[in-house]
């Protein structure tokens, strides 16, 4: 299974959405939650090239982007295969 990492904030409804459509492939995630700033969110911006909305979400250190991103490559029938699934 491919290690899918995840930044989110409070109160997201986007995040809640990528989170449920991975909970629901039964995918275990790691979950940075960015809400009050930090060295996270720095992490984050450094990592999706400046990307400043959440959630961003990268699969086996790759950034796919973010909750629209993702549920494109489901429907795409891609997300899957990045899964390891």
């Amino acid at each position: 299974m491919a290690k899918v990492e995840i930044y989110t904030k409070a109160w997201c409804g986007y995040c809640a959405r990528a989170k449920a459509l991975l909970n629901g492939k039964g995918v275990a995630f790691e979950e940075y939650d960015i809400t009050m700033g930090g060295p996270r969110q720095q992490e984050m911006l450094d990592r999706a090239n400046g990307g400043t909305t959440v959630p961003q979400i990268f699969i086996d250190g790759r950034h796919i982007g973010g909750s629209d991103d993702m549920a494109m490559l489901e429907r795409q029938g891609k997300l899957d295969a990045l899964l390891g699934a």
